[in-house]
């Protein structure tokens, strides 16, 4: 028995090197560097499912940095319609109206199209950490893949999604999975990732289903059929100026 006690204790001894190797903070930080460009292009699909069948809807996204990203969709029915996200204010554009309205309040988590991606999903998250509070919950084996397992609470109100989980992958430092949480707990959606490609040094999942657990029968797939993660950006794409063009 004296022999197993002392072993025992060291096997928890390493774990809990094991983790502390790395922070919470840290592994953010990975995620945000892998994931953040200064000139982005992409062009995409999304496919939105739900009790009234399913229909596709194509777009072109630039982003610069943590806080810019434009996107404008090219499918015929909306041909032209447009989403700007300057830091934390989105702006929506209308071909056929001639109109640019600035989302504000409980509207900025309104459905995109009827899909299951609202304004904010769509457009990014902006400094996680100036955010959420995060906090590293452990380590699991998710298809073969050593991930970090962590709780991200918001730091202030107003957030559309006060409690996170994340999956994080341990190599590529990309989020494969996430569930969102209302304060109460209530879970809201759920969100995969895949498809990992390396592209200009960079990991990028190509693929990402979103269900909102609010709806029922409900899922919508982004698929990227390319990406330029150097791409030559007009000067003046991301401007309100610039937004009705």
């Amino acid at each position: 028995m004296r022999r197993i006690m002392p072993l025992i204790m060291a096997m928890g001894l390493i774990a809990t090197l094991s983790m502390s190797a790395i922070t919470a903070e840290e592994i953010i930080a990975n995620v945000e560097r892998n994931k953040i460009n200064e000139a982005e292009r992409i062009d995409g699909s999304m496919t939105i499912s739900d009790r009234f069948g399913s229909r596709v809807k194509t777009f072109i996204s630039y982003a610069a940095g943590a806080d810019k990203m434009l996107l404008e969709f090219t499918n015929p029915e909306e041909k032209g319609q447009k989403i700007l996200r300057l830091k934390d204010e989105i702006y929506l554009y209308f071909p056929e109206a001639e109109e640019v309205i600035h989302l504000q309040g409980s509207a900025l988590r309104d459905s995109v199209m009827g899909s299951d991606f609202s304004y904010e999903d769509m457009t990014g998250e902006g400094d996680i950490l100036d955010q959420y509070k995060v906090t590293l919950l452990g380590e699991e084996n998710i298809d073969g893949r050593k991930h970090y397992h962590l709780e991200l609470e918001a730091r202030k109100r107003g957030l559309a999604y006060p409690k996170q989980e994340a999956w994080i992958d341990a190599e590529t430092w990309v989020m494969t999975r996430a569930n969102s949480y209302s304060l109460s707990g209530r879970l809201l959606k759920e969100m995969e990732l895949g498809d990992i490609r390396q592209v200009a040094g960079k990991y990028v999942p190509h693929y990402i289903i979103m269900r909102d657990a609010m709806k029922k029968n409900s899922s919508t797939e982004m698929r990227i059929q390319s990406i330029d993660l150097q791409a030559d950006l007009p000067p003046d794409i991301f401007s309100l100026e610039e937004l009705t063009w």
